[in-house]
């Protein structure tokens, strides 16, 4: 029997804005992480209306819904343990020796996507308002057994 896949959307830097396009490129995934600065708690609730949301605190996440969000969690999906944090800087963790398919962060608005030593990276860039010259993106990322493959997905807005 073949495994299961899994379709996890991954979205950073919304700074409160929750773009349609965004939503669009989401739909269809079994969950959402989002990698911190929300911006405001209505962004959670909207992500929610289309899948489960796993969601940490970033650096400009205030106030008292903000302050329930964890820095960091460790999301399972499939047979696969993804970490997420906010600032890749405060890893604070062996990724490798933890056992972590996946490394889930923003803050730099930067997309990326990277293996090193056998585990994903994965900064899905901003979906937010625009920062300098760098695109608005948000990624997709799909597990089947021990196969995981990443996409940035840009917004083209």
């Amino acid at each position: 029997m073949p495994a299961r896949e899994f379709v996890v959307g991954v979205i950073s830097d919304t700074h409160g804005l929750l773009r349609p396009e965004a939503l669009d490129v989401l739909r269809g995934s079994d969950m959402i992480i989002h990698a911190g600065d929300v911006g405001k708690p209505e962004v959670i609730d909207r992500l929610g209306e289309v899948a489960p949301v796993h969601v940490v605190c970033g650096n400009i996440d205030q106030g008292s819904w903000a302050a329930a969000l964890p820095m960091t969690e460790l999301v399972e999906v499939g047979d696969h343990r993804f970490f997420v944090l906010h600032d890749i800087a405060q890893l604070d963790v062996d990724p490798v020796a933890a056992g972590f398919a996946a490394v889930v962060f923003g803050h730099s608005h930067r997309p990326s996507i990277e293996t090193r030593n056998g585990v994903l990276f994965l900064n899905p860039g901003s979906a937010g308002p625009r920062r300098f010259k760098l695109p608005i993106t948000v990624a997709r990322v799909k597990t089947s057994g021990r196969h995981i493959r990443a996409d940035i997905v840009d917004l083209g807005v």
